[in-house]
């Protein structure tokens, strides 16, 4: 079956699926840091929240910036960062630099 031939309910529902299974995804690397996600995709669970909140305003609906770093790190921020966000090494901020200067 072409994704096109898909009902616009079944092709989002697919999407919500894909996204939830990304976050699964995200929850079991917690190994892997924000600064690391930016340098190699240039975006991060931050980034993802943000696409969260950004989401719910073009419905209308007035989410919590917080509330929705929860959904994305599956507990709150603080939490995770204080129990999983390690120390960016110089070389890691040197390239996240160039990454945001487009000096790559």
């Amino acid at each position: 079956m072409n994704i096109n031939d898909l009902s616009p309910d079944r092709q989002q529902a697919l999407e919500a699926a894909a996204f939830r299974r990304l976050l699964e995804h995200l929850d079991s690397r917690k190994d892997v840091q924000n600064i690391d996600l930016m340098n190699l995709a240039g975006f991060c669970r931050n980034c993802l929240s943000k696409w969260y909140v950004a989401a719910a305003k073009a419905e209308d609906i007035e989410l919590d910036y917080e509330d929705a770093r929860a959904r994305i790190y599956g507990m709150p921020y603080a939490d995770w960062k204080e129990k999983y966000q390690t120390e960016a090494s110089a070389t890691q901020v040197q390239e996240f630099q160039q990454n945001m200067s487009g000096k790559k």
